[in-house]
Parts: structure tokens; sequence; C-alpha cells
């Protein structure tokens, strides 16, 4: 039986910024791993609007580490990746919510790892006030980001797809 979990993303230092559900496949004292299927809603608070997405990803949330990843999954392979610098998400009542804090690091089909929204988090620094140390944390952790990236380190590897197969083999 397949449990469906509400993921909120937040922006400093708890305002509501989007929502969406997805299936937990997978809880450790370290991370969550959640799959998102096609078709679902995502509720985007701060433009006021509801889109449909439709792709599969697998969606990590560190416990610990200051990122979180979603894997666009296409054929059993992760085709794109979109990771969230933020705030360790917090797991409680069968919702993760996390603090979104702005710079993104990306990898669209067929292209390199790029940095996106640098823009976006010098603004928001000013218009959410930022302390200078989340500040100095959202840089430290997004440069750790891309070495765990560069390095192959889970999720970013195969052995997150495992996950996934695991699931259907059990389901």
């Amino acid at each position: 039986m397949s449990k469906i979990i509400k993921i909120k993303a937040l922006k400093y230092p708890d305002i509501l910024h989007y929502e969406w559900e997805g299936e937990l496949l997978r809880h450790t004292p370290d991370y969550v791993l959640v799959l998102c299927k096609p078709g679902r809603k995502l509720v985007h608070h701060t433009k006021n609007k509801v889109f449909t997405v439709n792709n599969t990803s697998l969606e990590f949330f560190s416990l610990r580490e200051w990122f979180t990843a979603a894997l666009e999954i296409e054929e059993g392979k992760v085709v794109s990746a979109y990771c969230n610098v933020a705030k360790p998400s917090d797991f409680h009542n069968g919702e993760i919510s996390f603090i979104d804090l702005d710079l993104d690091y990306i990898q669209e089909k067929n292209k390199d790892w790029k940095v996106v929204d640098e823009d976006e988090f010098e603004l928001n620094s000013i218009k959410y006030n930022y302390p200078v140390e989340l500040k100095n944390e959202a840089v430290n952790a997004l440069a750790k980001l891309k070495e765990e990236v560069q390095l192959g380190n889970f999720p970013f590897n195969k052995q997150v797809l495992s996950q996934l197969e695991n699931h259907y083999l059990h389901d």
C-alpha cells in the first residue's frame, strides 16, 4: 500500500511557497525519497497558480544536508535534475517541508550542470532579510552540492534508481 505524503517548499523563514504530493518510497535517518508521478498538481502559492506536472521524478529530501534533488526519470534513466539549495528538510506527520534558499543547481536534458537563480538569491536575501550566517551556509551548501554531484554520491548515482526498482518489485 502506497503512502501519499505532502511536500511543502517554504521561503525564509516559513512562508508557504509551493506544495505538491508524492508517494513515499523510503525514509531513513538521513533522507526521504519520494516518487512523483505524471499528472500531479503543484500549487504555487507565490504565483497563485496551479500547475500540472507531467513527468516522473524521484525526489530526494535530505534531513541533514542543505539541498533537495528532483531527478526526472524516463525509461529507467535519470534525464534531468533540479536541486534546490535549502535548509535540511523536516519530515513530520506525513509531510515534508524545506526552506528554499533560491540557489539552484540543475542539469537539463543533454546539457551540463549549471547554477541558476543567483540573482533571485541576492534579491530574496534582502526581501526576506536573510541573516549573514544563512547566506554563508547557502553558498557553502552550493559548493558541497557541486562536489556531491561531481563525485557521483547518492542520490546522484545509479543507486537511486534501484530504490525505484525495489518499489515496483514490492508494490
